[in-house]
């Protein structure tokens, strides 16, 4: 089966998208409708949020259960640091469709908060349902995240967009090093996702193509999972020519290796 394992929707009504200005191409309403003519042979999705709300959560949830079976998987969104957080995480957990929570740690200005003390009661919440914690990082995280990893064995965690890499400046240090660690040291997954986003406007295949082989070096195919992260991929050319650069990049390897890339790992690590 062939996964969409991070794209989001949303409605610029419900107001919560802080992030979201109108100086952006993106600002506009993106719903379902607007995405299935994209998907080409993917049959399904994982819906992650966009804002940090529960209300959101409760949106992509309600979207979910009327997408008739495209969207398997919902990634929401609690206050962890707020008091009662591991009774919410228990009573969202009550819906299978949700499969994760993700706080959008690249917006918080300490770079290290996810280990403050008053959140471990309800990473470790998280643990305890099965639920996946994504990690929405850049690469002065990742010591944070091997950290997390540590004090969370139980925790299975997933690093969206790759940690983001400056693909435009063409680096790769200290990323490479610091992933591999991450790689190495625990086991996370990885998404392949938002890589283009982080790349020059003007991006060509082979600007992506030592971060993409890095990522498969480190992290395998087994725990490498693609997404398009539609509708911002629009900012970078949009879901069919990452998807077709994704296609070129990954056309050496084996068709097992492959199929796990596009739809094994994501349907295993979100159990979907």
């Amino acid at each position: 089966m062939r996964v969409d394992s991070h794209h989001h929707v949303w409605r610029l009504d419900r107001g919560d998208y802080g992030w979201l200005t109108p100086d952006l191409p993106i600002h506009r309403d993106y719903g379902l409708q607007d995405l299935h003519p994209l998907l080409g042979d993917i049959r399904a999705t994982v819906l992650v949020q966009a804002a940090p709300t529960e209300a959101e959560t409760q949106f992509l949830l309600r979207t979910a259960r009327d997408s008739g079976g495209l969207v398997r998987g919902v990634v929401g969104w609690v206050d962890l640091a707020a008091t009662g957080s591991t009774a919410r995480i228990a009573a969202l957990a009550g819906d299978t469709l949700l499969k994760g929570l993700r706080p959008m740690l690249h917006d918080i200005p300490d770079k290290a908060w996810i280990l403050r003390p008053e959140l471990q009661p309800a990473l470790g919440e998280i643990a305890a349902r099965g639920l996946v914690f994504d990690a929405l990082v850049r690469p002065p995280h990742l010591p944070v995240v091997l950290e997390l990893a540590r004090r969370h064995p139980a925790l299975r965690i997933v690093i969206d967009h790759g940690a983001k890499p400056d693909i435009a400046a063409g680096l790769m240090q200290p990323w490479a090093d610091d992933i591999a660690r991450v790689a190495r040291e625990t086991q996370a997954a990885c998404k392949l996702s938002g890589l283009v986003t982080e790349a020059a406007t003007d991006w060509r295949v082979a600007d992506l193509q030592p971060y993409v082989a890095h990522l498969l070096d480190v992290f395998g195919p087994q725990r490498l999972m693609w997404g398009s992260d539609w509708p911002v991929v629009n900012l970078a050319g949009g879901y069919r020519r990452w998807r077709d650069a994704t296609l070129e990049l990954l056309r050496h390897l084996p068709d097992a290796a492959r199929d796990a890339v596009l739809g094994g790992t994501a349907t295993t690590v979100y159990g979907l």
